[in-house]
């Protein structure tokens, strides 16, 4: 008994508050009166009064719905995500809940046809159902796909609607967009009235017969569009599976059930809204109605929140397949709701109008002298504006781009396969003449008793964390007797089981301490993961080997590259680092426990190391693609110039920016990363990535799905 009370002490210090909900349509005007009278009717009778809270605001469309709650004449709407974002970026309103469906709180777009000779890389022409504009399922994922592949190219002089999508597609519906781009709506067969609040041809509203995700496939059932973009969560509804086909990203076509394995991306799904003084009220509110008539409600035999089928419309107040209501916490950021992918995606399709930020490409500079040559590149081309942007490590330079404050970097092979888990894509490989580049393990010819296999106690030199060369391959080979099989996987607890002390820059402990940190206008702390550390890198990891100028701070054996080794120990002399050093100071520490020259690389490797990889959010593959081409013919065509693309010597380092064994750039961007990096070197960084902590994994791995 008293924790009955309690509880409808709780309700009642909610509804005191008057609540106005925003319809958008006369079937949603009624389940909203019904969930009304479903309130009063569950109270005790003495607090009828009390408790007849709820009143249903109509509305003309989601727009409306918003202007009403910025003026104080509605309080809560349920929006798509890609219209939460803009009444939150734009109207200063506040995401309060979202909805969470029985697989998380996600919704992937899907592309669904009739004809089975459509395919997604030849749609331009087609004649296309969409369920909102800058809607998740029906705008922006599949917008973003298309300009990602660069099937649909876009100028930037106008507003995507207006210039290019208005012009690929032979003609559209798409609710929404009468206001930017009238072209976008003449497959819409809502009633027109001058009458704003009876017009209802193009709204987002269940009065536009071809609005949401139900209205796009009634579109396409009707004959009237030949593709309809729209969420798969709407597939389940669809009578006549059969007669439909999914359109997936490799040309193929698929059953609808495929939608898994066939979509066009994932995205968040549906959220609530309301004015920042009155987001309290609205949680209570909204916690107290998914008490009652959820899924799992107390009084759900008398109103079911999350079930349309007697109102004669799908989709009323929330999606009919929504699980539960996620209220979210005070202080979190819209990004937190939505995901940093998918905000980067809606600032690139342009949501937020254009800036600056549209007409340049920002690169990723991690040390002194990668600043200085990416200054030289930006004043030696004649394209997109180029800016230099510093970053701590390749690892922010991930995480930099994942938030859209970069935009792209070159990567090696293990930063790259971090970067696709992050959702970054190929947009090209560096190409070397080289027949492959393979990492190896370096000794001086001098320290005749070190082999792979009794490495312990030594000290190592290791290009930075996380490089191919320097992590991920050594730690396979038995580097001595005591690290076998049965060892641990983590790459980091081998080196510090194995090696006495190093230099493996980005660590800390034992594996910093032969580090030296950075002098001069690149000053930095010991085991910095950049160049402004003096052991980074493949030069970095020789001059360990070798030891700092004055003859100490030295290591026994170094894992580096070997494609380049051969000019960096010509560099020692040349820069004033060590006379006198020359290849045959060196020999190779072979798998098999034996030594080698270094020009028997081939047979004495630890492993083939994959080419670099320049990664970008996926909406910005064409931009950067074509800035990358015009700057490399640019620089092709005035050989004679002063800057080099591929050469770093001048800067007093090697391989910035990219490696400077490269010869061009290769158009990889229809590859996924997977298919780059190959199968072996792409299981065996997942295997090493299974068993060690990562932040930038851990950071990438936030999943706006299933966190709420």
């Amino acid at each position: 008994l008293l924790s009955l009370l309690s509880y409808f002490m709780f309700i009642l210090t909610v509804l005191l508050n008057k609540m106005r909900w925003c319809t958008v349509s006369d079937p949603e005007q009624r389940k909203c009166a019904e969930l009304a009278k479903a309130l009063v009717a569950v109270l005790p009778p003495a607090d009828v009064a009390a408790f007849a809270r709820l009143s249903c605001i109509r509305a003309s469309s989601t727009t409306d719905c918003v202007d009403r709650i910025r003026a104080n004449r509605a309080d809560v709407v349920t929006l798509d995500a890609g219209e939460v974002y803009s009444a939150v970026k734009q109207f200063g309103l506040v995401a309060i809940a979202k909805e969470i469906y029985s697989d998380g709180g996600c919704i992937l777009s899907v592309a669904v046809v009739r004809n089975i000779s459509l395919d997604i890389r030849y749609l331009q022409g087609q004649r296309s159902c969409h369920s909102g504009v800058r809607w998740t399922a029906g705008w922006s994922l599949p917008l973003g796909f298309l300009l990602s592949r660069n099937y649909l190219s876009w100028s930037k002089e106008q507003p995507l609607s207006q210039a290019d999508v208005s012009t690929f597609f032979s003609a559209s519906c798409v609710p929404g967009a009468s206001a930017m781009a009238p072209p976008l709506c003449a497959l819409c067969q809502g009633q027109k009235s001058y009458i704003r609040q009876k017009n209802y041809h193009c709204e987002t509203s269940h009065s536009e017969p071809f609005y949401n995700s139900q209205g796009a496939l009634r579109c396409l059932r009707s004959g009237t569009g030949d593709v309809a973009f729209v969420d798969h969560l709407a597939l389940e509804s669809i009578e006549g599976k059969d007669e439909f086909r999914l359109l997936c990203t490799d040309g193929t076509q698929a059953p609808l059930s495929h939608y898994r394995n066939c979509n066009l991306g994932r995205g968040p799904g549906g959220g609530m809204v309301t004015r920042f003084n009155f987001r309290k009220i609205a949680r209570k509110f909204l916690t107290v109605v998914q008490m009652l008539f959820g899924q799992r409600g107390r009084e759900m035999q008398r109103f079911q929140l999350f079930n349309s089928s007697s109102f004669g419309e799908n989709d009323l107040l929330f999606k009919d397949v929504t699980d539960k209501l996620a209220v979210l916490p005070d202080d979190v950021d819209v990004s937190q709701v939505l995901g940093l992918d998918y905000v980067a995606l809606l600032k690139g399709l342009g949501h937020e109008g254009s800036s600056l930020e549209d007409s340049v490409v920002r690169w990723c500079c991690i040390s002194q002298a990668e600043q200085k040559k990416c200054e030289q590149w930006a004043l030696s081309i004649k394209s997109d504006p180029l800016v230099c942007v510093r970053a701590v490590s390749l690892r922010d330079c991930i995480e930099k781009i994942k938030r859209d404050e970069l935009d792209a970097v070159s990567l090696d092979a293990t930063h790259s396969f971090i970067a696709g888990k992050c959702g970054l894509v190929p947009v090209v490989t560096e190409y070397y003449v080289l027949p492959s580049v393979v990492g190896v393990a370096v000794a001086k010819r001098s320290n005749k008793n070190i082999f792979i296999g009794n490495l312990r106690g030594r000290r190592s030199c290791h290009g930075h964390m996380y490089s191919p060369a320097g992590w991920l391959l050594p730690y396979r080979h038995t580097l001595s007797l005591e690290h076998n099989s049965s060892s641990p996987c983590d790459p980091n607890q081998v080196y510090n089981d194995v090696f006495w002390k190093g230099c493996l820059p980005g660590s800390q402990g034992n594996l910093c301490k032969v580090c030296l940190g950075g002098t001069g206008e690149a000053a930095t702390k010991r085991c910095a993961d950049n160049h402004n550390e003096r052991y980074y890198g493949n030069m970095g990891a020789l001059r360990c080997l070798v030891g700092d100028p004055s003859g100490k701070s030295y290591g026994d054996v170094a894992f580096l590259e070997q494609h380049n080794l051969l000019a960096n120990i010509l560099s020692l002399s040349s820069t004033g680092w060590a006379e006198g050093w020359t290849s045959s100071d060196y020999e190779l520490l072979c798998g098999d426990g034996r030594r080698a020259p270094l020009s028997e690389w081939e047979s004495c490797n630890l492993g083939v190391i994959p080419p670099n990889i320049i990664m970008t959010r996926p909406v910005l593959t064409a931009r950067v693609y074509d800035f990358l081409m015009k700057s490399q013919e640019t620089l092709a065509a005035n050989p004679n110039a002063e800057f080099k693309l591929f050469e770093s010597q001048q800067y007093g380092e090697s391989d910035l920016l990219f490696k400077d064994a490269t010869q061009c750039f290769v158009h990889t961007s229809h590859m996924d990363y997977r298919s780059i990096l190959g199968e072996e070197f792409y299981s065996h960084a997942e295997t090493a990535f299974n068993c060690t902590r990562s932040d930038i994994l851990e950071f990438c791995n936030q999943d706006v799905c299933s966190i709420f």
